[in-house]
């Protein structure tokens, strides 16, 4: 790819920003890839070694704080006429329940996985909590005189360390998944604010 190709590219993956924050941007790389070509490399190895224009663009909107380009996309480009107010008032029993139930859904969903993270984690600790329990009432048993109830605790208890270990790693994929769900989300609610 060419240096204008990847630019190009680059400034349409990047149209919803503010035009001085696209040039900035347009600047940096396009200097970057001058620097890479000063220092010997082709002008395809230049934009090689600059990385994929997608993950380049990604990685830029992921730094906007989503308050801010909310901000941008809801700001009004033209003054409003007066029956497009009226339209607004008209219509914002509808779209105004529309949109509270739209937020409650996405919210109760939202609170549904955590519920259920913290739920997982909150087994995990039960049985890692009974797993020395039981090796401790088993000795205790064993040297009270009853080695067969001794035993079976103390059974019991190693399979529960067993299960504490397999659970622990379980909760920790969960929790990983939630946290990369909820990056995704974010990062899907930016996209919806840029062009």
């Amino acid at each position: 790819m060419k240096k204008a190709e990847f630019i190009s590219s680059l400034e349409k993956r990047l149209c919803g920003l503010e035009d001085c924050e696209v040039r900035e941007h347009l600047n940096f790389y396009s200097e970057l890839i001058d620097d890479r070509i000063e220092e010997g490399l082709s002008e395809e190895e230049a934009v090689a070694a600059a990385g994929p224009v997608h993950k380049i663009a990604a990685e830029i909107i992921s730094e906007i704080p989503l308050v801010r380009l909310v901000k941008e996309r809801l700001t009004p480009k033209r003054r409003i006429c007066a029956w497009e107010i009226i339209l607004i008032i008209l219509g914002s029993p509808l779209w105004i329940s529309l949109a509270a139930a739209a937020f409650a859904v996405v919210v109760s969903l939202y609170a549904s996985l955590w519920s259920v993270i913290i739920s997982v984690w909150a087994a995990f600790l039960v049985i890692a909590v009974c797993s020395p329990a039981g090796l401790l009432s088993g000795i205790v048993t064993v040297f009270a005189g009853e080695t067969l109830s001794g035993i079976t605790l103390i059974s019991i208890g190693l399979i529960l360390a067993g299960v504490a270990i397999y659970s622990f790693i379980g909760c920790l994929y969960a929790t990983k998944g939630g946290l990369r769900l909820s990056k995704i989300s974010f990062a899907g609610i930016k996209k919806l604010f840029i062009k």
